[in-house]
């Protein structure tokens, strides 16, 4: 490993810790020619996730947009940003497990509304009026019509019948 600063090519390894639930090793370093010491991280290299925008346009997966969607849905909510973290964590996790490389908008807004739907029904509301561009009143009504059924569905069972759909 290369001394950042000498330039010598010739170090030694000090100490060594996985990082990152193991998806990393920190190695602490000493360079042979100058003695100082620097910090490397080894990581796995992964393949890129293309994210297939609902115009065509592909862009890189950016697990931090993610994130501020959800914070902006459930502002003002008694939610800790560990569990919008562990909820994006979990998302890319799903789909870099799929090994698919490309995946449509629409699929990763319908993982997130669904696991967000079972955190806070107000941040699920905030987060599909704005995932699902309700075009008037009516269409937001009708998803609020929707979400009361299936929440009675979880606690009465037989609660949610095919007819009232």
């Amino acid at each position: 490993m290369k001394c950042p600063y000498c330039g010598t090519q010739d170090s030694r390894v000090l100490d060594s810790r996985a990082t990152q639930e193991g998806a990393a090793i920190r190695r602490r370093r000493e360079c042979y020619g100058c003695l100082n010491r620097f910090t490397t991280m080894e990581k796995i290299e992964e393949e890129p996730l293309v994210v297939i925008k609902r115009d065509g346009r592909r862009e890189l997966f950016d697990g931090n947009k993610v994130l501020q969607g959800l914070l902006r849905a459930g502002q003002k909510r008694d939610i800790s940003l560990a569990i919008w973290q562990e909820l994006v964590e979990s998302l890319e996790q799903e789909l870099r497990s799929s090994y698919v490389r490309e995946i449509p908008a629409g699929d990763i807004g319908e993982f997130v509304l669904e696991r967000l739907r079972r955190i806070d029904e107000v941040a699920y509301v905030r987060f599909a009026s704005v995932y699902r561009q309700f075009p008037d009143i009516e269409t937001f009504k009708r998803e609020l019509e929707k979400m009361l059924r299936q929440k009675r569905a979880d606690v009465v069972p037989g609660a949610g019948t095919k007819e009232e759909e």
